[in-house]
């Protein structure tokens, strides 16, 4: 018999003869036979086979390992949700703390001490004019103890005035410094 395509494909064929190859082709049941006979169509069903208890062994191994993979995303999510809980209160702090170092910032003590020079001198001038205006007339005069204490606080009050004044000036002068840390 000549070499065919056929033939070269499937050498183990090459022993039937025509009307075998003819039966073949006319009956399932013979060509199932024929077929599952072959070398390479028995290596496929068994590296089928190896393949399909592969796959169940990697799919037992996943459900073994199912229920602590459940419990890891569990802990995973609890441990997502209290790092956003923490971001929310970190940024609450930091607003806390910016508004509590808002006192210490220089412009708003420079602004402090301003207002403070500013009621400082209206402490002062008030304490003199109620003194002025304590004494009706320049005659009766007031008494040596009332103008010694008038003296004593009005020079007081002057004196932490010029003070507030002389540290403002020297502030906005660029003379004093401020060093964080």
């Amino acid at each position: 018999m000549a070499a065919t395509p056929l033939m070269n494909e499937f050498p183990e064929l090459a022993h039937l003869t025509r009307e075998d190859l003819e039966d073949i082709l006319n009956d399932p049941a013979y060509f199932q036979s024929i077929f599952h006979s072959l070398p390479q169509v028995k290596e496929l069903y068994q590296a089928q086979a190896e393949l399909g208890m592969a796959n169940e062994a990697i799919a037992r191994t996943n459900l073994s390992l199912q229920d602590r993979l459940y419990e890891l995303r569990t802990e995973t999510k609890e441990a997502f949700d209290n790092a956003k809980s923490l971001e929310s209160r970190w940024k609450d702090l930091e607003r806390e703390q910016r508004e509590v170092y808002q006192r210490f910032n220089p412009q708003f003590l420079l602004l402090r001490l301003r207002h403070a020079t500013t009621a400082q001198d209206d402490a002062s001038e008030a304490l003199a004019s109620s003194f002025v205006q304590s004494s009706p007339s320049p005659s009766s005069g007031n008494d040596a103890s009332d103008v010694d204490e008038f003296i004593r606080e009005f020079r007081e009050l002057r004196k932490v005035y010029h003070k507030r004044v002389m540290w403002g000036d020297r502030w906005s002068s660029g003379q004093v410094s401020w060093e964080d840390g």
